[in-house]
């Protein structure tokens, strides 16, 4: 049996074309148990996202997670669903057209697509898809700014996986991260900025970033340090001194010891101390998901009111910005360098029909079926 897949309409006229594929974590269909149960099982049994022996996690995930969990999250999913349907969602599917409009204003002709790691648009599906419309040069994106292996890592792996199946593979580049690339970090900060235009900064402004095991760090995982990539930046270009923001890490899950100082418990204990205002962003996060504006604008703001807090503000991510899809195109068309992105393409006019049959014929010469 061959084991390679193939196209359905594979044509040998059909122009090369360059694409960008960006990848983003994925999120339930719909706030309900079922949906969550499916995400969860996709998303909990990848071994890069939980580093457990198969034969200990799977009861556990199984009899006990997948059985209890999904209920509890479906209930926090529908706290922040939009009419338009899951945040995250919303601003990736407009992310992904917006890119394509401003690498057009930049004279790029690439296609963007979008897929999700776990969930759907798979990655496999929109690979698929990309290969229809002959896309033989293909940038890989994942949202991240900070590299880990729990989410680019893995969104690599499905990448290369499925390509794996293919015989005809694309020519290949990913950005693997980019904790400081300055039009991203200015982008935050303007944005942050603009929030802080009218009342001005808070008294603490609190980077609070997606947990991991610390385990991970010791393996030699660079997120944490890349993480404090993005702060250092990020301070500096808003003129933050050192007393006047803290780093944090959310999301823990387990008893196992994760990256510290814990986002909850330091906001606990400012608001013990009196702090009268607290403003918290992600910079971890490009889109605003459950993790943000449930986690953090919703239990954060609870559990700095509830200790004594005074003023607690969500900032939010860069969404569907301007300012974050300039830094998104300018990063991605430094990473397009040398392909060709721009007609004419191959020495040609843009394809019209003649240019098609011209192509079909000289491949039927040299012994294509079509």
């Amino acid at each position: 049996m061959n084991r390679y897949t193939r196209p359905e309409q594979f044509d040998h006229a059909m122009p090369q074309r360059t694409g960008v594929l960006l990848v983003q974590l994925g999120t339930p269909t719909q706030p309900e148990a079922g949906a969550v149960r499916r995400y969860l099982a996709e998303f909990l049994a990848d071994p890069r996202v939980v580093e457990i022996p198969r034969l200990a996690w799977w009861p556990i995930l199984h009899g006990i997670i997948l059985r209890f969990r999904p209920r509890k999250s479906a209930a926090k999913y529908a706290m922040i669903w939009s009419r338009e349907g899951s945040p995250l969602m919303v601003h990736t599917v407009a992310q992904a057209k917006l890119l394509r409009g401003a690498l057009g204003q930049r004279g790029h002709d690439v296609e963007v697509a979008f897929a999700m790691r776990y969930g759907d648009p798979s990655v496999a599906t929109v690979l698929r898809e990309m290969r229809e419309r002959n896309v033989t040069r293909l940038l890989v994106v994942p949202l991240y700014p900070q590299y880990a292996g729990a989410t680019a890592g893995t969104a690599f792996d499905a990448v290369f996986g499925e390509l794996a199946r293919w015989r005809n593979i694309p020519e290949v580049r990913t950005i693997r991260s980019f904790p400081g690339d300055p039009g991203w970090v200015d982008a935050l900060a303007s944005s942050i900025e603009h929030a802080w235009r009218v009342d001005g900064p808070p008294d603490r402004l609190v980077m609070s970033f997606h947990g991991l095991p610390r385990r991970t760090l010791l393996a030699g995982d660079p997120y944490f340090c890349e993480c404090h990539v993005s702060a250092r930046l990020l301070a500096a270009r808003l003129g933050l001194g050192a007393e006047d923001y803290v780093v944090t890490f959310q999301s823990r899950f387990g008893r196992a010891e994760w990256l510290k100082p814990y986002t909850a418990a330091t906001l606990e204990a400012l608001g013990r101390q009196g702090m009268r205002r607290v403003d918290v962003v992600c910079p971890g996060f490009v889109s605003d998901c459950l993790e943000t504006l449930e986690e953090i604008a919703i239990e954060g703001k609870q559990s700095f009111l509830a200790a004594g807090g005074s003023d607690f503000r969500y900032l939010p991510c860069l969404n569907q910005s301007s300012a974050l899809i300039d830094a998104l195109a300018g990063l991605v068309e430094r990473h397009l360098a040398g392909w060709p992105t721009a007609w004419p393409l191959e020495n040609e006019v843009k394809p019209e029909h003649s240019a098609r049959e011209a192509r079909r014929e000289r491949a039927r010469a040299l012994g294509a079926a079509n």
